[in-house]
């Protein structure tokens, strides 16, 4: 199978005061298809995040290889190294923060078209203007200040800076968790739109288990630094096989009193163990419920439940 994109054994370690290593991605696994959304679910703190940026170059990676259509971007000329920076973008978590107050919503909007020469004079303005419409804001927007806007605007707008320089692979990473839940939908119904009409690749990054089922195809479970079950939507959902991500799915509140009372739920105790100091086995073993002695000494292997459905677990080995 062809991959728009992937990860090969992706590691990225930070080297904090003391010489101490947090192994914030470690021996990660990733494949994306064209058109694809993969889901990327973790709790906070688990990697997530940083797995997308290294994916498009804003980390450097620590070891591993990732290829941007069958070719290692580490060996990529200087033309194809600028193509691959305008083709895979992100949008990111806080619209707060992650748009310039200082710069109009225009200016914002073409500052990759300007970077990659795309379109001057009124084509540029033309673009911008559809741009704007594209994700449900105005052209009278565009002369406007981002504190003149709300959260979900605001999004509305990083999205069209995403789109303007005609990426083919997007990042979103948790491009909701930040907003009121009344205006979340209405961003995801948007993504998923744009992805129709642009035929656009995503990695969908969330804790919102419900989120990424209605947008994915495709989800990962991520837990400290690595991956734990890889598996189509649907299958994961309905068949999970790791115990942490049984946990996970177990506390998805479900809106019937009854129904919630009675199910049974896979319980996770203790604390998640720092990425400082990583257990040597199983990274999940110092919470899981049915660990064996060798979840504790040794990192199990990827095991294929099914063609398409992997689980790093000793259960079933």
């Amino acid at each position: 199978m062809s991959y728009l994109i992937e990860a090969r054994n992706l590691k990225k370690h930070f080297t904090l005061r003391g010489k101490k290593v947090l192994k914030a991605v470690d021996n990660v696994d990733i494949a994306i298809a064209p058109g694809e959304t993969l889901g990327l679910v973790g709790e906070s703190g688990c990697g997530k995040s940083t797995v997308g940026r290294t994916l498009v170059g804003l980390y450097k990676q620590t070891a591993g290889e990732i290829y941007y259509k069958n070719e290692n971007i580490q060996h990529l000329d200087k033309q194809k190294n600028r193509e691959f920076i305008r083709k895979t973008q992100i949008i990111f978590q806080d619209p707060y923060s992650s748009i310039n107050s200082y710069m109009t919503v225009g200016d914002i909007i073409a500052e990759g078209i300007d970077n990659f020469k795309l379109f001057k004079g009124k084509e540029r303005q033309e673009r911008i203007y559809e741009l704007l419409e594209l994700v449900g804001l105005n052209k009278d927007h565009t002369t406007r200040y981002p504190h003149e806007f709300s959260g979900g605007q605001r999004q509305r707008i990083g999205i069209a800076r995403s789109l303007a320089v005609e990426p083919d692979f997007i990042i979103c990473d948790e491009p909701i968790s930040a907003l009121d839940v009344s205006i979340q939908a209405q961003i995801v119904n948007l993504l998923s739109d744009l992805q129709k009409k642009f035929k656009l690749t995503y990695l969908f990054i969330s804790h919102d288990l419900s989120m990424v089922q209605y947008i994915s195809d495709r989800v990962a479970v991520m837990y400290l630094g690595k991956i734990v079950e890889t598996a189509n939507c649907d299958s994961l959902y309905s068949d999970p096989h790791h115990p942490y991500t049984k946990g996970l799915l177990a506390s998805i509140p479900i809106p019937d009193p009854e129904i919630e009372f009675s199910r049974s739920a896979q319980v996770m105790t203790g604390e998640i163990t720092s990425p400082l100091n990583p257990p040597p086995g199983c990274r999940f073993s110092t919470r899981c419920p049915l660990k064996k002695q060798i979840c504790e000494e040794q990192a199990p292997p990827n095991v294929p439940i099914s063609d398409s459905h992997f689980v790093a677990c000793h259960l079933y080995t």
